[in-house]
Order: structure tokens, then C-alpha cells, then sequence
């Protein structure tokens, strides 16, 4: 019977742990070199191995060892890897928006946030946008329309209405929903 690497070694699921928390406080790239560096001296230099060990990218090991084996550092632009916002793709868009919503949209009644509530959905609100003319393809989808609105100061909410104030013998009476 084939023993495992994990086992030859002699390595615990504490030392499992103490090696991922300790790995996972170094900053980038020296994390993927100190992960190369834990691969090479206890798992025989063996990625896979540390994939199914230690929960790492058997790429990104392997990457950090022949960073090791040649002096050359690998660069990454992690910060360039993330999707742009709609608002920061298209900012003629949110000018659109705040032209639809600011006729639909009423201030909270006791001025206690600077919210914006309204009775407008995300897909009417879409729908208006579409009818302004913009494509298709650029107008998002209504569960992003609706983290945009957000964002941008709108609750969607429905507004309460007035209470109807009660007349009985000629004087104008509170209901016990309105004194609350």
C-alpha cells in the first residue's frame, strides 16, 4: 500500500493550520515564495499535494517555485482584475437615472437620512432607461440596477401614505394608527 506524502512527512492537521494561518498574514508575492517554500520542505515539492492539503491554487505554487529555482519575481496587477461599476463605465447613465427617479422619489419625513425613498422599482426604472435609448447591452441587469440605486442614496421602498383623519360630532379625531 502506497503511503501519502501528508503521512511519510509526519504532518498533522495542527500543523495544517498553523501553516495556513501564518501563510495567509504574508502580503503578495512573498505569500506565493513562502507557499513554495512550505511546498518544497514538507511536501516533497509536490503542488497537488498542496492543493489538497493546504487549500492553495496548485498554479500559484507552482508559480512561487520556479520563482524560487530562477530569482525571478512574478508580478501581478490583482487591483486590474476586478469589473469596472456600471457607474464608473457609463457616468451619462447616472445622470439619466437621477432625471427618472428625482420626480418619483420623496425625502424621508423626519429628515433622519438623506435616503431618497421611492415607489419606482429597479425594472421600471430599466424600462425607463431603454425608452431614454440606451442599448440593450449596456443598460444592466434589474438586480444590479437596484445595487446602483442603492448606492446612489435611493431606498426602494413603497411610501406611506397619509392617515385619513377621522371626524365624529363635528371634531377631527386622531385613529389609534395615526398616534403612533
Amino acid at each position: 500500500m502506497k503511503i501519502s506524502t501528508v503521512e511519510k512527512n509526519g504532518i498533522t492537521p495542527e500543523v495544517v493550520e498553523m501553516v495556513c494561518s501564518l501563510v495567509g498574514r504574508i502580503p503578495w508575492p512573498e505569500r506565493r515564495q513562502a507557499m513554495a517554500d512550505v511546498t518544497n520542505r514538507l511536501l516533497d515539492g509536490k503542488p497537488r499535494v498542496a492543493e489538497d492539503v493546504f487549500g492553495w491554487g496548485r498554479a500559484t505554487v507552482e508559480m512561487g517555485i520556479n520563482e524560487l529555482r530562477t530569482g525571478i519575481v512574478c508580478l501581478n496587477d490583482i487591483s486590474k482584475r476586478h469589473k469596472p461599476r456600471t457607474e464608473d463605465k457609463y457616468p451619462q447613465m447616472i445622470k439619466d437615472i437621477h432625471e427618472i427617479m428625482v420626480p418619483q422619489s420623496h425625502a424621508d419625513p423626519h429628515l433622519r437620512t438623506t435616503l431618497a425613498y421611492t415607489n419606482m422599482t429597479a425594472a421600471a426604472v430599466r424600462d425607463a432607461l431603454l425608452k431614454k435609448g440606451w442599448p440593450e447591452e449596456q443598460v444592466p441587469a434589474v438586480r444590479t440596477l437596484s445595487e446602483i440605486l442603492l448606492r446612489q442614496g435611493y431606498r426602494l421602498r413603497s411610501v406611506a401614505k397619509t392617515k385619513v383623519q377621522k371626524k365624529t360630532n363635528g371634531q377631527t379625531r386622531f385613529s389609534k394608527m395615526s398616534m403612533r
